[in-house]
């Protein structure tokens, strides 16, 4: 997947950073500015700026469902690709790629973090604001972290994309405690919902690449959407998965369905009006955002838990902010609560790196 930046901002406190200049040196011929806050700004423009908050924060979950208890490290905010779903449209009022330059500052704040806890697991990821990999060519991410993530027994770093940007990730000679997963959909939906994203079949076989060259990966199924067609679809991905992936180097597989604060509403009515999400009944759920009613998704959820177990039965299924209720009845257990669900992820985390 290339990646076309057409204008670079570079704010004045950024100019004093290593990433800076490599950055530079990387999109020679790009139009350079400082900051201008009245300019209308664009996905194809790069924003490199200072970050003053902490690097490390845990996923926003909400006490009403259960969550995994993840932990964000913030590199970047927002994306290159344009998914109709995607609720950073609602959270970030410009859409440029802003890319944090004193990275490296944050690691340290990070590994800081992991070394005065060398009791607890850490799962952390870089996908929650921004793609893991899709403006790695040109920042250069998977150079700075892996080497680092890859000493610490106690972490897992999950690097979370929609792209097929392996090439630098895989020439990097790190393996080690590093997770590369991929946000899957139905072929019907990554067309029509997943702007600029690459086709789901070069995702997965990215996948099978990434397996290869010594990488534990995963999956999102993160929205499920539901439409006319979305069983024989979704069980289509599962079949090119079987033909590309080996199960037993899957470390997990998310399940979560299509869930909105209802102030995107409005924004994807005017931006996608080819979409098809609002199509269905929703209902305000306890978190304040917007999800299908319980039966379809326990439909959704149950038919992927089942027709994913019968590919391979221990693939680390869970299911993404949802409740007790719903994980009994969609999955036939559940972990109860946050905690029990953080113990059975950091159980497989050890069932992989020991």
């Amino acid at each position: 997947m290339e990646i076309r930046i057409k204008k670079l901002i570079i704010e004045r406190d950024a100019y004093s950073y290593p990433l800076t200049k490599r950055i530079k040196e990387r999109l020679k011929g790009v139009e350079i500015k400082e900051w201008v806050p009245q300019w209308e700004l664009t996905k194809d423009t790069l924003h490199l700026l200072v970050y003053k908050g902490s690097f490390l924060k845990p996923c926003p979950g909400t006490k009403s469902y259960i969550c995994c208890k993840y932990q964000i490290f913030n590199i970047a905010t927002n994306c290159p690709m344009d998914c109709s779903y995607c609720i950073l449209q609602a959270y970030f009022q410009q859409p440029e790629l802003k890319v944090f330059v004193n990275i490296e500052e944050g690691l340290r704040q990070v590994l800081e973090v992991l070394d005065k806890n060398p009791e607890k697991i850490f799962r952390i990821g870089t996908g929650e604001f921004t793609d893991s990999l899709a403006l790695d060519p040109i920042v250069g991410w998977s150079e700075i972290f892996l080497p680092e993530f890859s000493k610490r027994k106690n972490a897992i770093l999950e690097l979370k994309t929609k792209t097929d940007n392996i090439k630098n990730l895989i020439k990097v000679p790190y393996r080690e405690r590093i997770i590369v997963s991929w946000s899957l959909n139905s072929q019907y939906i990554a067309c029509l919902e997943e702007h600029g994203a690459v086709s789901v079949r070069k995702r997965i076989e990215s996948a099978m690449i990434c397996q290869k060259e010594g990488f534990i990966v995963g999956f999102h199924f993160d929205p499920l959407i539901y439409y006319k067609n979305w069983k024989e679809d979704y069980l289509r991905i599962i079949e090119i998965m079987d033909r590309y992936i080996d199960p037993k180097k899957i470390i997990w597989i998310s399940l979560g369905s299509f869930r909105y604060m209802p102030e995107l509403k409005d924004i994807i009515r005017k931006r996608h009006r080819r979409s098809i999400l609002l199509h269905e009944e929703f209902i305000k759920g306890l978190d304040g955002k917007l999800r299908y009613i319980r039966p379809i998704r326990e439909e959704l959820y149950s038919f992927m838990y089942e027709k994913l177990n019968e590919w391979y039965p221990d693939l680390g299924i869970y299911l993404c902010m949802e409740s007790d209720e719903v994980w009994r009845n969609s999955f036939g257990w559940s972990p109860k609560n946050s905690e029990g669900l953080k113990r059975f992820l950091d159980e497989r985390v050890i069932k992989f790196y020991g």
